[in-house]
């Protein structure tokens, strides 16, 4: 037994994954609307970019700068997106069929982490453009030329933020969460190709939620300008 529940107990330096009071994913359902928050502020830019099969997830891997998200006076580079299936943040217990992680990190090495959910429906535009790459995906990097994260398409303007963790080892704490509320479509086509490309035991690579712990899920909702 190696899957998640276990994940505490294989390794000192992954000790958060057991003990850790703020970890990720979590269910997202009472929320707090927050004023303060704002839109998210994004500034990316094409940057080269390679895919890359990490046998535990598919990723989008930018090689060149990315450009950033802002959030509270902190920059964040985009580093890589790379998709988890089913869902791993579920909406009032409910769970999707995959997730994309847009991952930033700060000069700090703070990380910030963009979080948008997919159901099934039309196909979804990034996906179906790196389809024909994640189909021949083995071990070798694919190179994609230039990628924009813009391409990624965020969804409207409502979220969610709140502190959590990275969702696989170490499950290092102190992440800043961003989970859109649109929900975006895929098609079962598209969740099978990032799945088969895995090996089998990590094709289901979507960590349980895990408790909240009094921690407050903050909610920036759409404004309607008139």
């Amino acid at each position: 037994m190696r899957g998640p529940s276990r994940w505490g107990m294989l390794k000192p330096e992954w000790g958060n994954c057991s003990a850790g009071r703020e970890q990720s994913p979590i269910d997202i359902g009472t929320v707090q609307v927050s004023s303060q928050l704002g839109d998210l502020q994004r500034n990316y830019s094409s940057a080269q970019a390679v895919l890359r099969n990490r046998t535990t997830d598919v990723a989008v891997v930018f090689i060149g700068d990315a450009g950033s998200i802002t959030i509270n006076g902190i920059v964040y580079k985009a580093v890589n997106c790379h998709w988890h299936s089913p869902s791993e943040h579920t909406f009032n217990g409910t769970r999707y069929p995959l997730e994309i992680h847009i991952v930033h990190l700060s000069d700090r090495n703070e990380t910030a982490v963009v979080g948008i959910l997919y159901r099934y429906g039309l196909p979804d535009p990034f996906i179906t453009s790196i389809f024909p790459a994640i189909s021949i995906l083995r071990r070798e990097d694919i190179p994609l030329g230039t990628i924009n994260p813009e391409s990624i398409g965020i969804p409207g303007l409502s979220y969610y933020r709140y502190n959590g963790s990275l969702t696989t080892p170490p499950c290092s704490e102190n992440v800043t969460w961003t989970v859109f509320k649109e929900i975006k479509t895929v098609t079962p086509l598209g969740v099978e190709a990032l799945r088969n490309v895995l090996p089998p035991q990590n094709r289901n690579n979507s960590r349980p939620t895990q408790p909240l712990n009094g921690r407050t899920v903050l909610f920036h909702p759409r404004r309607s300008f008139t």
